[in-house]
């Protein structure tokens, strides 16, 4: 696999969650022998990939791999076979079968109208989208085991044209296995992006694969338009309420840092997000006691885990009804939606459509502005 350095100093720009003003990408110059080539790219927000194209093939760089990256990934993708290309890791597009390995991938691959292109998943039982499951009962779509240390024999044997991978860091034996047969493993962070935005231009990651770059291009646009179009409304909004997230895990309790994607969503839904001056892409791990002593008097409760009824979350732990979101009924959770196998909706569709988790944030926050407009993941628990 032939990889290029990044200097560390650049790692600070693509570390997962950090919060990005979004702006059209300069051109860049690209040697590729004695003539220079200056090559506009169309990747707007997502810092962690790029497509650069050149007379008869393309280059996808995979500049955020997995976290703390310092190695780019870099793949030669070849749509005329007869064109005679020099360079390592070439793929030839588009791809007709594929092996994904996180169920973010999966609306995308639908979306683009190639869900046939599916082969292969590890633990099909978390896939939430309906046309994927039909092809999981039929058979079409073969279970690899658990995602952490899935069945490289059953992989091998249906070789896919690439496998779209996820890591959490550069060692990865299973990979290795998989790149030594013959089996590109291209990977996908669009989980490492620090913005809505970002996140859902990976759906460019996939054209590019499938040779449907001016229909990604086209639902991307369209996301954008939204997006941008629902946070200006958000703005207008002359309330500001106060959000609480999370719950206790292992009696401590989770939530997102200041700098988080979820963070991000809260501010462009014009709230006031309680830790929004922390630091941190991640989550927070905080005590109850912390907890409650910023957030007892928090008008909503955002992001209940998976609970969803009060008496469930009730149940779980009494001290929950303590904070006034609870006693006034406004805690919502996003895990109600849940497909027939028990897959939640939001986890595998929300990263592809931001615009629609920032319209039911407002929802909740400013119903007057979207008077009209129906929640699709977020639920009041009942």
């Amino acid at each position: 696999m032939k990889k290029c350095k990044i200097p560390l100093g650049l790692l600070t720009l693509v570390m997962p969650f950090l919060l990005i003003i979004s702006c059209e990408n300069p051109k860049k110059e690209i040697k590729t022998g004695s003539e220079d080539k200056y090559i506009d790219t169309s990747i707007k927000y997502a810092n962690g990939f790029d497509i650069q194209y050149f007379n008869g093939y393309r280059k996808l760089i995979i500049k955020s791999p997995y976290p703390d990256a310092e190695q780019y990934q870099e793949f030669i993708l070849i749509s005329d076979k007869s064109k005679d290309v020099e360079g390592e890791n070439k793929i030839y597009t588009p791809v007709k079968k594929v092996v994904a390995t996180s169920t973010t991938h999966i609306p995308m691959i639908d979306i683009l109208n190639e869900t046939n292109s599916l082969i292969g998943f590890p633990n099909t039982d978390y896939i939430s989208s309906q046309k994927t499951r039909e092809r999981v009962e039929q058979g079409k779509v073969t279970d690899l085991g658990n995602e952490q240390d899935f069945n490289t024999e059953v992989l091998i044997s249906l070789q896919p044209d690439v496998m779209i991978a996820f890591s959490m860091g550069k060692s990865n034996k299973l990979y290795n296995n998989i790149e030594k047969n013959g089996i590109p493993v291209v990977f996908n962070g669009d989980w490492l992006e620090a913005s809505p935005l970002g996140r859902a231009e990976w759906i460019k990651f996939f054209g590019a694969l499938f040779d449907r770059e001016r229909e990604a291009d086209s639902i991307f646009k369209s996301i954008e338009s939204q997006y941008l179009e629902a946070k200006k409304l958000a703005q207008n909004s002359k309330t500001k309420p106060k959000i609480m997230s999370g719950v206790l895990y292992k009696d401590k309790w989770n939530l997102p840092a200041g700098e988080s994607f979820t963070a991000q969503l809260y501010r462009d839904a014009n709230t006031e997000y309680i830790w929004d001056d922390t630091k941190g892409q991640g989550s927070l791990v905080l005590s109850f006691e912390t907890v409650y002593e910023k957030a007892q008097l928090a008008e909503l409760w955002i992001g209940s885990g998976y609970y969803t009824t009060m008496e469930e979350l009730k149940g779980a732990n009494a001290h929950y009804s303590q904070f006034k979101a609870f006693k006034d009924g406004e805690v919502y959770s996003f895990s109600k939606r849940r497909s027939s196998n028990g897959g939640v909706e939001y986890f595998e569709l929300g990263p592809l459509q931001p615009h629609i988790v920032l319209k039911d944030l407002i929802k909740v926050a400013h119903p007057e502005i979207l008077p009209n407009y129906r929640a699709y993941f977020l639920q009041k628990l009942d």
